[in-house]
């Protein structure tokens, strides 16, 4: 009787689960695959092909992968190298407080390498993927102009606050905030366009929006203030460094993958108006199976002719964490980290750079999307990004991000799962 467990069962998304197999004959090849469905249907796999010990099992943990979707000795590597059956799709959750992503785990007799087994599995299990741990609160926010989803840890708080923003796609992605409001962060998601009511094209960065959330989260009796940290990937975070220059109130940083100039739209904020750096769109490169490198379409940011397009982050009163993929193919970050952090008030930021590592730097739950279509964009955008590489930035910089929050705003209290 073949029997395929994992431990524990349900868990944080976030979070490693032990994987084993037992029951198989002594050097007995084997496949073992994973695979979910999204909310769209739309199916996500991996498979590593393993032979089984003298005992007849198998362990992901300590023993190598002989080929796959991955390579060697990797304990989550049929979580994090899942790929869409579906040419640039990309993985993530929506609906995050409602339930889990379910990951069926399954094994099969021999090399197993079709995209649908012919063969029934020798044994499987399924996994419980959560985004929110125990307790937390969703609260979908309207106030004034601020639409976006609160995310509450149990209990009474008063909890360190943080601002949570995705990019150019636009809408409201929840994920990330899910699982920092796990470990005790009250997180504000924050749409700033293309949701519910709020513009459909950004036009502009209107940071009397931005610092309207602020205000709103330090108001909120759960949230301990004086300060609050920011998070923001891509044009998420070219709008955080911003907060970070403009807003005492911000005081952590996390800058992953983005800019430090005003990049396509204005920055506008009472009377004061920052020009962007146009987009060279006649620079884009077509790449694999037609999607576009949009690598070259920055102009060079040391050029005194842009000088007026820069964020002022010298003005910034907090602590800034710049991450960084050397591989990513949207822009060229580690450029950008670099320029901000030698105009930041000394000892005021720091950058993790990772080789390998591309542009959408999630928390470990994320498989790597190298490429996917996005709200807006007439073709898929490629992101770059190598899968080992990038897999291990993601589960450092991750710790990185917690522990910098930690570190700046305060002890938070973590859920269970």
């Amino acid at each position: 009787m073949v029997e395929v467990t994992v431990t524990p069962r349900s868990s944080l998304a976030d979070r490693p689960v032990q994987l084993r197999v037992r029951g198989l004959s002594p050097s007995q090849l084997v496949t073992l695959r994973a695979w979910l469905k999204d909310e769209q249907g739309e199916r996500f796999q991996s498979r590593a092909f393993f032979r089984a010990d003298g005992s007849g099992e198998v362990d992901p943990g300590s023993h190598p992968a002989l080929g796959g979707s991955y390579s060697g000795v990797w304990p989550m590597g049929l979580f994090w190298f899942l790929q869409p059956d579906t040419l640039f799709r990309r993985l993530v959750k929506r609906d995050v407080a409602g339930s889990p992503f379910l990951v069926r785990l399954e094994v099969f007799d021999g090399v197993q390498l079709g995209a649908e087994p012919q063969e029934r599995p020798l044994g499987w299990c399924e996994a419980e993927r959560w985004y929110v741990g125990p307790g937390v609160q969703r609260v979908p926010v309207r106030q004034g102009r601020v639409r976006g989803a609160l995310f509450l840890p149990p209990g009474p708080g008063p909890f360190p606050g943080v601002i949570d923003m995705f990019g150019g796609a636009g809408g409201l992605i929840e994920f990330r905030a899910g699982l920092l409001a796990s470990r005790g962060f009250a997180v504000l998601a924050l749409a700033f366009f293309a949701y519910d009511d709020l513009p459909q094209v950004l036009a502009q960065l209107d940071l009397e929006y931005f610092e309207e959330a602020a205000d709103f989260l330090l108001r909120h009796p759960k949230v301990r203030g004086p300060g609050l940290g920011v998070v923001g990937v891509s044009k998420g975070a070219e709008v955080a460094l911003a907060l970070a220059s403009f807003l005492p109130q911000v005081v952590a940083t996390v800058w992953i993958n983005g800019t430090a100039f005003l990049h396509g739209n204005p920055l506008v904020y009472k009377d004061l108006r920052i020009p962007p750096i146009p987009y060279r769109v006649e620079r884009i490169l077509l790449a694999e199976a037609g999607a576009m490198d949009n690598s070259a379409i920055f102009a060079d940011p040391r050029d005194p002719a842009y000088r007026a397009s820069a964020i002022p982050v010298e003005k910034a009163r907090g602590k800034v964490l710049f991450v960084v993929g050397e591989a990513d193919r949207s822009f060229n970050s580690k450029l950008f980290a670099q320029l901000a952090l030698a105009r930041l008030p000394p000892e005021s930021g720091r950058i993790l750079s990772y080789p390998g590592a591309g542009h959408l730097i999630e928390p470990p739950g994320s498989p790597l999307c190298s490429v996917s279509s996005i709200r807006g964009s007439p073709r898929p955008l490629v992101w770059g990004g190598e899968p080992q590489p990038h897999a291990r930035a993601q589960e450092h910089s991750w710790h990185e991000i917690v522990r910098f929050l930690e570190q700046q705003l305060g002890p938070a209290a973590t859920a269970k799962l």
